[in-house]
């Protein structure tokens, strides 16, 4: 059976949650589709975070991103649906993600989403 691509992000637990560490990574396989073009986008998409109870599960992750190949979707939008779709998964201490799109039209374009925890909700977690 081929695989297919999917919006399911998978997670499993995170080895050390009792420690800070980063977790980068980066894909230039992402694509999308400009949704006033037709014309296909080609990405660089690089996600950092420090975890917390839970790490991505790196195929499901694949399949993830491969979703968006053949859908319309601006840049700014695309690059804040997988930070929210990735922090309601993984719940994560921290997280950027960095979606560096191929020049087209001679623009080329650099698009920054963050998500950090604020204190009180690590401490309820903690609790």
């Amino acid at each position: 059976m081929p695989t297919q691509p999917s919006k399911e992000l998978e997670r499993i637990p995170n080895p050390k949650p009792e420690r800070d560490y980063e977790i980068e990574i980066t894909t230039n396989e992402f694509t999308c589709v400009c949704p006033r073009t037709g014309q296909p986008d080609f990405a660089t998409i690089t996600i950092r975070y420090i975890p917390d109870q839970w790490i991505v599960e790196l195929k499901s992750l694949k399949l993830y991103l491969w979703s968006f190949r053949n859908e319309g979707h601006y840049h700014e939008e695309v690059t804040n649906t997988i930070l929210d779709d990735l922090v309601r998964t993984l719940q994560p201490r921290r997280m950027t993600v960095i979606a560096d799109f191929n020049i087209r039209g001679g623009l080329h374009t650099v698009v920054t989403a963050r998500y950090e925890r604020s204190a009180a909700e690590l401490q309820a977690a903690a609790d």
